[in-house]
């Protein structure tokens, strides 16, 4: 039997984060599973859209049957007073990736509003599905959510065969993540300036469009500091273009301020990378100490100390990779069934 269900999204759903992969990835799952799924774009500029982009999004909503609407998180913490219309004739289903309020260069004031104004939209679900059960915590601490309507579903992760990694010469770092304040660019930026007596690159890749700001300061940053020749921004890469970025890296390192749950980390152990990371959020259920290394978030001397280890210890690094290898992740497909049970139970 062919079941049914909407999945509503900000904007185009080839957008190239984490968020997006998570929702993509979910979508032809299901319909593997013998899910017929509508993708139902709400338009653009979430968490802060315009009273038209608010209005249409509602007429969306409005005018589709009463099978499960899933709508990403980024959408529906912004729509409380359409969440609060359609809550009796809908089967709303929140995917919440992580807060809206969570997201760092938040003034307190903004903070403050998306966190009232997704725990307003909250209530009003039939369902909430989590990406990590660092999230669900957040939740029912924080925005009032019953967990007896909280599920958690973490991302799947592909299978892939980990190449030998590189021993002598030159270090190739990477960092994957949108160019956003979140990320900590900045901070590798600053711990790498101080590192220049060993023989590293890095790559950054991710879209340096979603805050342009912070994409200028970062290139004016790199290039104040004489390292354009080291460090490379390619900007927003396709998914299928990833394999080969993560198949040539000695190390991964991303200095977030927080993640929901860290998809790009578990890619990089996925393809046994060895990962320099934070302790905020759900990274550290998401990188064991046997595949990686962990610092405070904004540490720069903490940060500079571990990829100073690491860059000069071939077998440091050839230990943590061992470790990233033994990983097992759970597949797509084993997530998307999870996915489905929750859907099913809506019925």
């Amino acid at each position: 039997m062919v079941r049914e269900a909407f999945f509503a999204v900000p904007g185009d759903l080839a957008t190239p984060t984490g968020g997006y992969a998570y929702d993509r990835r979910i979508i032809a799952e299901l319909s593997l599973r013998d899910w017929r799924i509508e993708v139902v774009d709400l338009g653009d500029g979430f968490p802060y859209p315009a009273a038209h982009t608010r209005a249409a999004a509602y007429a969306r909503l409005a005018a589709l049957p009463r099978h499960p609407v899933v709508i990403d998180g980024l959408a529906f913490g912004a729509l409380p007073e359409a969440a609060a219309a359609l809550r009796a004739s809908h089967r709303l289903v929140a995917l919440v990736h992580h807060p809206l309020a969570l997201e760092s260069g938040l003034s307190a004031a903004d903070a403050a509003s998306l966190c009232a104004s997704e725990r307003s939209a909250l209530v009003c679900t039939r369902h909430i599905i989590a990406t990590s059960a660092t999230i669900a915590r957040l939740l029912v601490a924080d925005y009032g959510v019953a967990s007896g309507r909280l599920s958690v579903v973490e991302p799947g992760t592909d299978r892939v065969s980990a190449p030998p990694r590189n021993r002598d010469g030159v270090v190739k770092l990477l960092a994957v993540g949108s160019v956003i304040p979140r990320k900590g660019y900045d901070v590798l930026v600053a711990a790498l300036a101080r590192l220049r007596h060993l023989p590293w690159r890095l790559v950054i890749a991710g879209d340096c469009g979603r805050s342009p700001q912070t994409s200028r300061r970062l290139r004016a940053e790199i290039a104040r500091l004489g390292l354009t020749d080291r460090i490379s921004l390619l900007g927003a890469v396709a998914s299928e273009q990833m394999s080969p970025l993560y198949a040539s890296a000695d190390l991964f390192v991303l200095p977030s301020r927080f993640e929901g749950y860290g998809m790009a980390y578990a890619e990089a152990i996925a393809h046994g990378v060895p990962v320099i990371g934070t302790t905020a959020g759900a990274i550290p259920q998401t990188v064991s100490a046997d595949a990686g290394v962990l610092v405070a978030p904004d540490d720069v001397e903490a940060l500079m100390a571990t990829l100073q280890r690491l860059i000069a210890s071939p077998d440091q690094r050839e230990r943590l990779a061992a470790g990233a290898r033994a990983v097992k992740f759970p597949s797509w497909s084993e997530q998307a069934a999870r996915f489905a049970r929750v859907l099913e139970s809506l019925a």
